[in-house]
């Protein structure tokens, strides 16, 4: 008899995840050749992954906004005008065939964000150069005295006080009453009546709108991903996305300022808020990786480097919320990606935590270096990164394959290991992303 999934054992449900990423169903290759080859590179990554040794190293660039710049397309063009985005992303995979593709939903819909009026960025064309990338504008969209709020209901307190805050075409959802006052019948009346405002009217009308722009931006999206891999045989780097609880207060709720003072105003209220948030992140990422059939899961680190905390507050603070991210995740049979922005060097003797069992995460790493993080990770996690993006915008291709072939004899000999970037690229010299890719996938073998 067959086991129903809720039944299955964490490495049970990885195996089923990962057989899912490699046989794609319902995806027609071009050739027999180019499904061998997608089948190849995904074993490839999952063997790095789970620290056997590979056919060879997996060379993964973060492709970043790097593609329009290449391929002649303003990044205002690639988050409106999904052609050119498609022929950005086909021209930057085709030309220089990495290992995986970059994946088109990273850029986001232009016009949905314009008809919300989207308050948390300002991107390309919208606030920004139309070659620009996009920019996080950080506030306090979570007052102070609202920690009580999120805590006791987070998806009310985004229904009612977030989501008005950051789309200011929604600010007429703050009249709403608390949905679940509707219990019987003489409180359902007076809850509806918000509703009939023409305000609120006004606002559902443009989000419907948002909605319609959504839509078709989405089905773009993954018409686009998905020729890149019938016809390249290019897998995505991962399948879904999720944050360490900390960062979901201080990125998107209340700023970093706010969020670092409330260390030391309302220790207790900030600590109970991201442990409120660890199931909600576990949540995120297993949809987010069911809807791309690929169980790793994409987790940026954005307020837990060196110099943003010490390691007493970190150790308080940002790593005990994210590690029960991680051992949830890796229950559910998914591979925790975290990039590590900034340094992590006074860190990595309590990230590379004995709880956490091995081979399961994958860690790349900006500006920590690798051969410290090799140190504490060797047989413990797959590591990748350390590849200067300046490096790829200044150097010469001399000097990219010097640097390659330095990072594989220091790091990359014994498996567990995948050559990607420092961070996102936005500029590079084609010539520098060829000696990368090509130094990788002959000095890597």
């Amino acid at each position: 008899m067959e086991k129903q999934w809720n039944q299955l054992t964490p490495e049970e449900k990885l195996q089923e995840r990962a057989r899912q990423w490699k046989f794609p169903g319902g995806l027609q290759f071009a050739s027999p050749e180019v499904e061998r080859a997608y089948q190849n590179r995904v074993q490839m990554l999952l063997d790095a992954v789970q620290l056997r040794k590979p056919e060879r190293i997996p060379v993964c660039p973060s492709a970043g906004f790097y593609p329009f710049a290449y391929a002649g397309v303003t990044a205002q063009e690639a988050m409106y005008d999904y052609e050119r985005l498609g022929y950005a992303l086909k021209k930057y995979c085709s030309d220089f065939m990495p290992d995986v593709r970059g994946s088109s939903l990273l850029y986001g819909p232009g016009k949905a964000f314009e008809i919300l009026d989207y308050k948390l960025y300002r991107w390309p064309g919208h606030g920004l150069p139309t070659t620009s990338h996009f920019q996080c504008v950080e506030d306090e969209y979570m007052r102070s005295d609202e920690y009580d709020l999120l805590n006791n209901d987070p998806t009310d307190f985004f229904l009612r006080r977030y989501l008005p805050r950051v789309f200011a075409t929604l600010g007429p959802w703050q009249m709403l009453d608390s949905l679940t006052d509707i219990q019987e019948l003489p409180y359902t009346g007076p809850s509806l009546a918000p509703f009939g405002l023409p305000e609120m009217e006004q606002a559902c009308k443009r989000l419907l709108e948002a909605g319609r722009a959504a839509r078709d931006w989405l089905e773009a999206c993954l018409a686009i991903d998905r020729a890149t891999m019938s016809s390249l045989g290019l897998p995505g780097f991962s399948g879904g996305f999720t944050k360490a609880p900390f960062d979901t207060i201080g990125d998107t709720l209340r700023g970093t300022r706010a969020v670092m003072l409330d260390k030391f105003r309302q220790p207790k209220k900030l600590q109970a808020a991201a442990e409120r948030l660890v199931p909600i992140a576990i949540d995120c990422a297993v949809r987010s990786a069911a809807k791309g059939r690929n169980p790793l899961v994409f987790i940026p680190l954005h307020k837990g480097a060196d110099a943003f905390m010490s390691n007493a507050d970190f150790k308080t603070f940002y790593w005990p919320t994210l590690k029960a991210v991680i051992l949830g995740m890796i229950q559910e049979g998914l591979v925790p990606f975290l990039f590590v922005e900034g340094s992590y060097e006074k860190r990595l003797d309590i990230v590379a935590d004995p709880d956490i069992p091995a081979g399961q995460t994958l860690w790349t790493f900006d500006r920590t270096d690798l051969r410290k993080v090799k140190k504490h990770f060797a047989g413990w996690a797959c590591i990748g990164g350390n590849v200067p993006v300046s490096l790829l915008q200044s150097g010469e291709p001399e000097d990219v394959q010097t640097h390659v072939r330095r990072l594989i004899d220091d790091v990359g000999r014994d498996g567990g290991y995948i050559l990607s970037t420092s961070a996102p690229m936005y500029d590079a010299k084609p010539e520098n992303l060829h000696a990368l890719i090509e130094t990788g996938k002959k000095y890597g073998a």
